[in-house]
């Protein structure tokens, strides 16, 4: 397993079947140009298996957070362990950054998910609620 930092939209074009939907093209732009957003791709055999992204987030009282925004393994790959390398790969780069911590949001049905973080060190919160606004 090989895992990059992408710095490319061709690299993100290439791995799009692992985002829940198609990469567009302006969205990866802004994306990619952010010095605090983050897309990490795990390659086998020169293939793209699985893909992080991460988010910088700093508030003046509080100081540089990593949100882990989106995981997502290919299905053929599951069960190798890409899961927990990128996670672990976003957390070390995190630090690197110099953020105190990160975070990550997920359904509490997603049982693979939930495993793969707790897996990695993450715990459960149990005290806050997600609202979402659509616009």
């Amino acid at each position: 397993m090989d895992i990059r930092r992408i710095t490319s939209a061709e690299a993100v074009e290439a791995a799009g079947h692992l985002f829940d939907d198609a990469p567009r093209p302006e969205a990866t732009e802004r994306f990619l140009a952010e010095p605090g957003h983050h897309l990490l791709i795990a390659y086998e055999d020169g293939e793209p298996a699985g893909m992080v992204t991460g988010v910088e987030l700093t508030h003046p009282d509080k100081g540089t957070e990593m949100f882990l925004y989106e995981l997502g393994v290919d299905e053929a790959y599951r069960g190798r362990g890409l899961g927990r390398a990128l996670v672990t790969a976003l957390a070390d780069l995190a630090r690197q950054r110099g953020c105190y911590g990160m975070w990550v949001l997920t359904d509490t049905d997603n049982d693979a998910a939930l495993a793969t973080y707790r897996g990695q060190g993450g715990a459960p919160d149990g005290t806050h609620a997600m609202l979402t606004w659509t616009f």
